[in-house]
């Protein structure tokens, strides 16, 4: 028998004692092998029966709870607990205990005793109770979990089962009916400029087929197989994609007709990211069933995308045939427009030498001189001052590394170099690229907000990619941007080149090229949030309009969220480090050296004691806490163990679940804790709820905690993952961590999914919050992560440890004694 922190084990691998001629019942006995729940505040109980089988008399010298869990949750009582309905001498009769007295069973004779439960928290209730028979100790494992009306209101809607996969229709020598794109304007592009396909070739598919990879990834990346190797590590990506999409391929499945002539097709099992349908994606559908000796295979692509659905669009010959009736073939393929953008900055890297890809000191820039500058913004520290110093002194390559960690003013940095060169030098092209439209349209609004440099709303342009809808982009930033209908346009040339800054996301940067933009345009390319992008994403911009007089500057935290890689060999060979941290293995990087690299060390986001921690553990130690009015916020001691401490962990022994088809996973007993703390927040400070955010892995969980706020009409409370929260901050950040079952982790590390076992992910969830980060989990399984158990260890250090008792040695002051038990199967 191990501890409670072993959650994770069945209960089927628990074997009762020899019982010899006493039979005992197991007391609430698990259904389908998970715990019965129960509602906290009420009584639960369960009869137990004692059964001599032999012919004589047998002593029963005691049965008493050995263990409880929490403390007091569990009673025995040889009279059935009284309900609302039992009668006055009932009650008064009645008496429990931990323990009962010794007694004698008479030959064949059955005693029926009770055990109850009245749970005063949500989370695993678990007991151990002893029966001393003769000379043996007959023991019972009891577990009970307690839920309130919230998170029952979340439970499953059915058993999960796993979507299979489906089988595909054979598509080979199919010709394909499409729906015609959109008209472009005419344009002076060249042959040159046109995306080629980059079919990827017959050996490779080969090699794929059996696990193995192309033999220059076991070269290394050098300056000679630079392109061969990126370009190998892309195809592996994309044929890994291909095979994870075949999964939501279905035969014998209805669409209905939708507004503006969109078909609607219900796709379950829609996973957390990618492998799953995006817009953009491509549809191929047949009839299921021919209805004369020519089907013709139709090709469509997802509009848009919807919880368990998508809308699609087709020819319009498909819309006008198609009956709600009819039954098709589906099998799905992503979009390769972004892949061939890859292959193609990879080939164009191949031009633009070590002073870029791998600078040393002898490619290196000389001594750069700090150039003198008035500030727009005020309130800029020595550090970033130092840095846009440097920005404004470099002539061209290498690369300048504005390295941000979390809350350190590095967008502020970013935006305050790209007004100084726009003010400045006023020959200078400025184009801004971001990991993401958001990060994007938060330089955007940096740069038009700032009253003192006030850029020109001529000479600034948001580039967005036609798949972008036209409703994502907030009213006051259209027009910024260029568009036809509602649709999303690249300008031609001539307008481009009216423009002294730009902004986009890295692939998007694409469609520059593609309208005629060359190497020589640009004096000055920014790339923001540089760790979150691959390389051959970097490239996208920095290969096609970039020369070696071209300023690059990446800013970034190769600590936070790297790129999303979904195959496991090509993120470990490396298409999973960003051409930012790539740079960090160079000595001119490694060393700080000012005239390549500036670190900001001064966070103006969080409490000293959120802070604390991720600095030891990501930064050295170096990062100095300079948030102003730290404790303005800080909740009252009803809420904190430790009022002076703003870093709360909250245990709860829950049970991670899915439903139906959808694989991703949910912890109601979580959910209803996160929006109890909630509630309570705003009842004891008044605290809007656009100052609290909630983070937390699994998009299921996700659904089920705004679907709680929704009911209690607290909508304004930002629920999401991690991911979304990168860059943003919020006064008081909630963390539901979800796991309470170890055998799922090995799952979640496959998937990338979770918290356990990403540094990189915990960095950026502990350090969104300025003045209050509460983490609400279950402690047995959060420990067995190094970072998350030291995070755990800091707050009970700090008295700042609620809930649930802690695993082992977590805490040094408890001398009680160690619960012993077992935990149930599967996800309880």
């Amino acid at each position: 028998m191990g501890t409670i922190g072993e959650y994770n084990q069945c209960a089927s691998d628990y074997e009762p004692d020899e019982e010899g001629p006493v039979l005992i019942s197991d007391p609430f006995p698990l259904i389908d092998e998970k715990p019965q729940h129960v509602l906290v505040g009420e009584t639960s109980k369960c009869s137990i029966t004692i059964q001599n089988t032999s012919s004589d008399q047998v002593e029963l010298w005691g049965i008493r709870i050995f263990s409880s869990n929490p403390a007091d949750s569990f009673m025995l009582s040889l009279l059935e607990p009284p309900s609302l309905n039992s009668d006055d001498r009932h009650v008064r009769a009645f008496r429990q205990g931990s323990e009962l007295q010794d007694r004698v069973l008479q030959s064949h004779q059955t005693l029926t005793i009770w055990l109850s439960c009245k749970p005063k928290d949500m989370g695993l209730q678990q007991a151990i109770v002893h029966f001393d028979v003769e000379d043996a100790r007959i023991e019972r494992v009891v577990f009970l979990l307690a839920e309130d009306k919230i998170s029952q209101s979340l439970a499953p809607n059915g058993s999960y089962s796993r979507t299979p996969r489906r089988r595909q229709f054979n598509m080979e020598n199919c010709e394909f009916a499409v729906p015609s794109r959109p008209a472009r304007g005419k344009t002076q592009r060249s042959r040159s400029h046109v995306l080629p396909e980059y079919p990827i070739p017959k050996k490779f598919r080969e090699l794929f087929m059996n696990n193995r990879v192309p033999d220059v990834l076991d070269e290394g990346l050098t300056t000679e197989n630079y392109s061969a190797y990126f370009n190998a590590l892309v195809i592996i990506e994309e044929l890994h994609l291909e095979k994870e999409m075949r999964c939501h391929n279905m035969e014998c499945v209805q669409m209905t007709r939708k507004r503006a002539g969109l078909l609607s097709l219900v796709v379950p099992g829609l996973a957390e990211k990618r492998p799953s349908v995006l817009q953009g994606d491509v549809v191929l559908v047949k009839l299921a069933y021919k209805v004369a000796d020519r089907t013709i295979p139709y090709e469509g692509y997802i509009q848009r995308v919807e919880a368990d659905e998508v809308l699609l669009r087709f020819a319009d010959e498909f819309h006008d045939r198609h009956l709600n009736k009819n039954f098709y073939s589906v099998q799905f393929a992503c979009s390769r427009v972004n892949m061939r953008r890859l292959y193609q900055a990879i080939e164009a890297a191949a031009l633009l030498g070590n002073e870029i890809l791998f600078p040393t000191v002898s490619t290196g820039r000389g001594l750069i001189e700090g150039a003198h500058f008035v500030p727009f913004m005020s309130n800029l520290n020595e550090e970033q001052r130092r840095c846009i110093q440097m920005i404004l002194g470099c002539k061209g390559a290498p690369p300048y590394v504005i390295f941000g960690p979390p809350g350190t003013g590095k967008t502020m940095t970013l935006v305050e170099a790209i007004l100084q060169v726009y003010k400045t030098r006023r020959s200078s092209r400025v184009l801004i690229c971001a990991a993401s439209n958001s990060a994007a349209d938060h330089i955007l609004e940096k740069l038009i907000r700032n009253e003192v440099a006030q850029v020109k709303e001529s000479e600034i342009f948001r580039l967005n990619a036609t798949s972008r809808p036209y409703h994502d982009l907030q009213a006051e930033h259209i027009r910024y941007c260029y568009f036809v209908e509602s649709v999303f346009r690249c300008p031609p040339l001539e307008a481009l080149m009216r423009y002294r800054i730009i902004i986009c996301t890295y692939t998007s940067s694409s469609l520059l090229r593609a309208e005629g933009v060359e190497r020589n345009h640009f004096s000055h390319i920014f790339l923001d949030e540089a760790a979150q992008a691959s390389e051959p994403e970097c490239m996208v911009p920095i290969a096609n309009l970039c020369q070696k007089e071209t300023v690059v500057v990446l800013a970034g935290d190769p600590k936070q969220l790297g790129p999303v890689i979904l195959s496991k060999d090509a993120e470990a060979r490396g298409l999973g480090k960003s051409f930012l941290e790539r740079l960090f293995e160079h000595e001119i990087y490694l060393n700080k050296d000012i005239g390549f690299v500036t670190k900001l060390v001064r966070n103006y986001r969080c409490h000293p004691a959120i802070l604390d921690l991720p600095s030891k553990l990501f930064y050295e130690g170096k990062l100095l806490a300079c948030k102003e009015n730290s404790s303005s916020v800080i909740p009252s001691s009803d809420l904190l163990p430790n009022k002076e401490f703003p870093v709360l962990f909250i245990g709860i022994q829950g049970c991670d679940e899915r439903e139906g088809n959808n694989p991703s996973w949910f912890n109601r007993i979580e959910a209803s804790k996160v929006v109890d703390f909630i509630q309570k927040l705003r009842e004891s400070l008044s605290m809007s709820e656009a100052d609290i955010g909630v983070i937390t892995p699994y998009q299921q969980q996700v659904v089920k905690i705004k679907k709680v706020l929704e009911t209690y009409d607290m909508t304004g409370v930002k629920v999401g993952s991690v991911e979304q929260f990168q860059g943003q901050e919020r006064e008081v950040i909630i963390v539901s961590t979800v796991r309470s079952t170890l055998k799922h982790t090995e799952f979640d590390r496959a998937h990338c999914l979770g918290f356990l076992s990403n540094p990189r992910r915990f960095n950026v969830a502990v350090t969104r919050a300025r003045s209050l980060l509460v983490i609400i989990g279950n402690p047995h399984v959060v420990s067995k992560d190094p970072h998350w158990e030291k995070l755990l260890q800091y707050c009970v250090d700090n008295n700042s440890y609620q809930g649930c008792p802690l695993p082992e040695g977590a805490d040094d002051d408890d001398d009680d004694e160690s619960f012993v038990g077992q935990k149930p199967s599967d996800e309880c």
